[in-house]
């Protein structure tokens, strides 16, 4: 790429930046507001450190342009017009992305957009998932971590009734509320997973293995710890549901599902390497 399609290229990504900037301050206001997605920070770092690690790759690639990518550029702009008008914000922010996919996709064309698309399409991990789809995601794992622990504890000889997601002891209750659900360690997971996607060497098959099996490992770990907590609480009172054990217990399980994930990223890279040898 020569100097002067650089100083293009960084001139459009201005004036893309300036045509979204509206949509700036409320969606840092979700990330700061909502912990659930407090990992959106970091995803912009992230997603420059793809195109760092594609940046052999792009000082060899030819410039051209598609005009799928004008197309897709045209239509993302033009729901974003639409949405904003329409005063809907989730489909808003995916133009975002989008449009900066066809923005690059048509003013460098198929060899550049190869090399970032995965780091561009990460970029949707920044676009918080609408509250009223949470809301209906977050009830039957509420009640299915509750159920579950339930089992478990039950197995424990710790005599326990559950009802909706109440947890009933002899001595204390316990509730499974939506923040207990494992909404936010399934979006983070999944994020990780796409990370792991990226630095894997498996085929797309092993790599969605990847992506899917980080949803059943945070449901998993997620389980554990309300299971775990359940057993505390039985045992030395609800005081154990709060402060800074349950802190420290959600802290503590979120590194547990990224060990499993982690060691599941291993084993499909070693397969890899024995398949190679």
């Amino acid at each position: 790429m020569s100097k002067n399609d650089k100083l293009k290229m960084m001139t459009l990504v201005l004036l893309w930046a300036l045509a979204f900037s509206p949509l700036y301050p409320q969606l840092v206001r979700e990330w700061l507001d909502n912990s659930d997605n407090s990992h959106a920070f970091i995803v912009p770092l992230v997603a420059l450190y793809f195109v760092r690690q594609r940046k052999t790759a792009l000082q060899v690639a030819r410039v051209s342009t598609s005009l799928l990518g004008g197309g897709l550029l045209a239509l993302s702009l033009l729901a974003y017009i639409v949405s904003s008008v329409g005063g809907v914000v989730f489909p808003a922010r995916v133009t975002m992305v989008a449009s900066l996919f066809g923005m690059v996709w048509f003013c460098l064309g198929k060899d550049f957009i190869q090399h970032l698309a995965f780091p561009i399409a990460f970029l949707i991990f920044m676009v918080p998932v609408p509250y009223s789809l949470i809301s209906q995601v977050s009830l039957p794992l509420q009640l299915m971590a509750t159920d579950v622990s339930a089992a478990i504890i039950g197995t424990c000889s710790i005599p326990v009734y559950r009802e909706g997601n109440m947890l009933y002891f002899m001595q204390t209750q316990l509730e499974v509320a939506e923040a207990c659900s494992g909404i936010r360690s399934i979006m983070s997971l999944t994020m990780i997973s796409f990370i792991f996607c990226f630095l894997s060497r498996a085929g797309w098959w092993r790599k969605a293995i990847l992506v899917i099996a980080a949803i059943p490992i945070a449901i998993a770990a997620n389980i554990f710890r309300v299971a775990g907590t359940g057993v505390l609480a039985h045992f030395y009172g609800d005081r154990v549901a709060r402060g800074f054990l349950h802190e420290f217990s959600g802290i503590a399980i979120f590194v547990f599902g990224f060990a499993l994930l982690f060691a599941l990223f291993f084993l499909i890279n070693g397969k890899v390497a024995d398949d190679i040898q």
